[in-house]
């Protein structure tokens, strides 16, 4: 499964942890993502989605 947003396409980020010397290491901050079964265009489909666009989708149906 990829990482990614069905609606609006976010993805994971990625940037440095930081130790306390200021060490910079590689890593990800992954997206948020809900199973959810939605009504598009008169079918029920089911995607993954981030939370910020499960509540749209919810507000919506």
């Amino acid at each position: 499964m990829s990482r990614v947003c069905s609606v609006c396409g976010k993805k994971p980020m990625s940037g440095n942890n930081r130790s306390k010397s200021n060490r910079a290491t590689r890593r990800k901050w992954g997206v948020n993502l809900q199973k959810i079964r939605f009504e598009y265009k008169k079918k029920i489909q089911s995607g993954y989605v981030c939370t910020s666009c499960f509540i749209n989708v919810r507000k919506i149906s």
